[in-house]
């Protein structure tokens, strides 16, 4: 255990080093996939705690709906690019807030989607767009990779450590106000194409979000597209990768979604 440790110290030296010269590098990670789990399950068990704030549809009660999301949640896994689609949860919870355009995934692959952004979008191409590109998130472990550069080498060493048993819930709890680079923003998007082109959907159904969103003015910008890169860009950038992968895809199951939609509260 004490070698375990100062091999875990000197390699987080090392990092350390290599972050304070490369600052803006995404590639330091002081997470394991274990502690990914945790993070995971203590938000989970944050936003279980906290019905007003976060008001989640019974499973049972809204079993439809459910089924729905976890069809379209296990035909992206599917996907020989999700890397942890065995290692991690992958499972889905619906808040039932419709003044919220809002979808997240915790690591371990804890997802969340707001009942206000499924109303919002026209098609279960565009959902599965988003879906892919928060599974983008949890897969290629930006949220970890994100709170390293956040709040620095030195702290994940601690919670790497178990120094301060406070402190990983504190990082776990910041994972509700988490904002990604814009890096990290790219290659959820790259990854939403890459997840969708081997099915029958639109591989760019990301990219039709973002053209709504366009067309009305941006006025109604989900919370977490807030400090994303500029949506013209981003349309322009998914649509290319889908050309260039040749997705052969182009159903959009608009009717199935409306379907889907009236059986929400």
């Amino acid at each position: 255990m004490v070698k375990l440790k100062s091999t875990l110290i000197w390699g987080a030296a090392a990092l350390l080093i290599f972050s304070s010269c490369k600052k803006d590098s995404p590639g330091v990670n002081l997470f394991s996939l274990e502690d990914d789990k945790n993070l995971g399950l203590q938000l989970k068990q944050e936003i279980a705690a906290n019905p007003s704030e976060y008001p989640l549809l019974d499973s049972a009660q809204y079993s439809d709906v459910y089924k729905y999301l976890y069809a379209m949640r296990d035909k992206i896994l599917a996907s020989d690019e999700v890397l942890y689609k065995d290692d991690f949860k992958w499972e889905l919870k619906i808040i039932n807030d419709d003044a919220t355009l809002n979808a997240f995934a915790a690591p371990g692959g804890y997802i969340y989607v707001y009942t206000g952004l499924m109303h919002y979008l026209d098609s279960e191409e565009q959902l599965a767009g988003v879906l892919g590109h928060e599974i983008a998130h949890a897969d290629r472990r930006h949220s970890s990779r994100q709170m390293t550069k956040q709040h620095g080498v030195s702290t994940m060493i601690s919670v790497a450590l178990g120094q301060d048993p406070g402190l990983l819930a504190e990082v776990a709890a910041g994972l509700l106000t988490l904002k990604y680079s814009r890096t990290f923003e790219a290659e959820a998007d790259e990854y939403s194409v890459k997840y969708l082109c081997g099915t029958d959907w639109e591989a760019d159904g990301a990219a039709d979000f973002f053209v709504k969103l366009e067309a009305e003015g941006g006025q109604s910008t989900p919370a977490f597209l807030s400090t994303h890169p500029d949506p013209a860009n981003r349309v322009e950038d998914i649509t290319a990768l889908k050309e260039e992968l040749a997705c052969t895809g182009t159903q959009t199951y608009k009717t199935e979604y409306e379907s889907i939609l009236s059986k929400l509260p």
